[in-house]
């Protein structure tokens, strides 16, 4: 939460840079150290005291930090409204050991007016900037309103299943062919009902495994306000193995 607000403000602290590296060495440990803990058949303990000592060395290594360094200076140069700001999106997220009943009107961040931009409460987006955001998810989107009237579907370059713009304000039922629309039908029946919020599919076309799903949109009150396809070739997912955590486009 303090790093974006940090380097706006003070954009050559690199400070933030080493913590974030100590944060990943803490995470990396604790998860081995825990590991190690389970592993009663061929527990290690001196690679269990080196995982802990290092833990150890970080975790105060952070809190040095943060006391002596990080703090003070997001206290001198941050002006306090900002850092106010900042609290509502902490309750979001949470804190360790208290859960605050106290809350404060959220402002946003971001003083500086964008032309023609969409408030979306986690940010601003031109309605250009929305469109190649939809049309560039590996997915193909489909909305339904709560009066079963199509308003919207992406347009992928890669399409799942064809659409066009005469498909805008029909009745969902009349999307479908006869022999499935009453799975349609109860799909949405259920989501009014509130009863059920996601149903899947998946099936093989052309060579290719699809996953189409339905998700019930609701709105802050709990009403239904619409349902959402969402439809997305898996195949190369599905023969996805072990991890692949390095970047490495020649293969």
């Amino acid at each position: 939460m303090l790093f974006p607000v940090i380097e706006r403000y003070i954009p050559e602290f690199r400070c933030l840079s080493v913590m974030w590296s100590f944060h990943d060495d803490i995470k990396r440990n604790l998860k081995a150290a825990i590991q190690q803990l389970k592993e009663d058949s061929v527990f290690d303990l001196k690679l269990f005291n080196r995982l802990v000592g290092d833990l150890f060395f970080n975790i105060y290594a952070i809190k040095f930090r943060e006391e002596r360094i990080l703090y003070p200076m997001v206290q001198e140069i941050i002006p306090e409204k900002i850092l106010n700001e900042l609290f509502k999106d902490s309750l979001e997220i949470g804190f360790p050991y208290f859960s605050p009943e106290t809350s404060t009107v959220h402002e946003n961040l971001n003083t500086v007016p964008e032309i023609n931009a969409i408030d979306l409460e986690t940010g601003k987006l031109t309605v250009e900037q929305i469109k190649l955001l939809f049309n560039h998810l590996p997915v193909d989107i489909t909305f339904v309103d709560e009066n079963n009237k199509v308003k919207y579907f992406s347009a992928p370059k890669k399409r799942i299943f064809p659409r066009t713009n005469s498909l805008i304000g029909r009745d969902i039922h009349n999307c479908h062919p006869p022999e499935s629309v009453h799975i349609v039908e109860k799909i949405v029946e259920l989501f009014r009902k509130g009863e059920k919020d996601v149903a899947s599919f998946w099936i093989n076309m052309k060579g290719e495994r699809l996953l189409i799903q339905y998700f019930a949109i609701r709105d802050e009150n709990g009403n239904y306000k619409g349902v959402v396809e969402v439809s997305q070739e898996i195949t190369e997912i599905q023969n996805l193995h072990g991890e692949n955590r390095l970047l490495d486009w020649e293969n």
